[in-house]
C-alpha cells in the first residue's frame, strides 16, 4: 500500500507542478503571456450564435451549485457516501482556488482589455488564475467516478465534460486559457489524493 500511496502523491505533485508552471509562464514571462492572450483572442472572438448558446449553457456545470445538485441526485439514488465524498472534494477545490486567487491576483480578461473582450456572462467574483469552475467540476467528477466504480467510457465522457467547461470559461470571456488549464489540473491533482471510500475501486 505504501508504494502505491507514494506514487499517488508523486503523481498529484507532478500535476500540481504542471499547473503552477503554466501559471508562471503565462503570468511571469513575456512569451508566455503573449501566447496566452493570443489563444484567448482566438477562442473568445466568437464562432456563431450556436456556439455562444452552447458554452453559455454548459459553463455553470462547473459551479459549486451544480456539484451540490449532482450530489443531491446521488444521495436520492441511495449513493450517500459517494455523494458526500465527491461534494467534499468539489468544495475543497473551490476553497483552494479562492485562496490561490487572492495570492496571485491576476486580472480577468475583460479587466485587462475591456474593448477587445467578448464578455458573455455576468462578472464572476474573484480574480482570474486559476479558474475555479474546471477545478470544482474535475474534482467532483473524478472522485465520483472512482467511488461509483464507473468504467472507462463513462470516465472519458466525464473528462470531456471537464474540458468543455474549462473551454467555456475562455470562450465566454472570463478566463485566459492558462487559468482554465491550471484549474483543470488542480482539480485532477486534488481528486487523485482525495481519501477513498472503503468500497471504492482501485481506479
Amino acid at each position: 500500500m505504501r508504494p502505491v500511496r507514494a506514487r499517488t502523491f508523486l503523481w498529484a505533485a507532478a500535476v500540481s507542478g504542471a499547473a503552477a508552471a503554466i501559471g508562471h509562464v503565462a503570468l511571469r514571462t513575456e512569451g508566455g503571456a503573449k501566447v496566452d492572450r493570443s489563444l484567448f483572442r482566438c477562442m473568445n472572438r466568437g464562432h456563431g450564435p450556436e456556439a455562444d448558446r452552447f458554452f453559455f449553457g454548459v459553463t455553470e456545470m462547473g459551479s459549486l451549485y451544480a456539484s451540490g445538485a449532482a450530489a443531491s441526485a446521488l444521495f436520492l439514488a441511495g449513493r450517500r457516501r459517494e455523494a458526500a465524498r465527491a461534494l467534499a472534494a468539489a468544495g475543497a477545490a473551490w476553497v483552494a482556488g479562492q485562496v490561490v486567487k487572492e495570492v496571485v491576483d491576476r486580472p480577468r480578461p475583460y479587466e485587462d482589455d475591456p474593448d477587445d473582450t467578448r464578455k458573455l456572462i455576468a462578472e464572476p467574483m474573484g480574480t482570474s488564475w486559476p479558474s475555479s469552475h474546471p477545478a470544482v467540476l474535475t474534482a467532483f467528477t473524478r472522485v465520483a467516478a472512482r467511488e461509483l466504480g464507473l468504467g472507462a467510457f463513462a470516465r472519458t465522457a466525464l473528462g470531456a465534460l471537464d474540458l468543455t467547461v474549462a473551454a467555456s470559461r475562455v470562450y465566454l470571456g472570463v478566463h485566459y486559457p492558462a487559468d482554465a488549464a491550471s484549474g483543470l489540473l488542480m482539480g485532477r491533482a486534488l481528486a487523485r489524493v482525495w481519501p477513498r471510500g472503503r468500497s471504492a475501486g482501485s481506479g
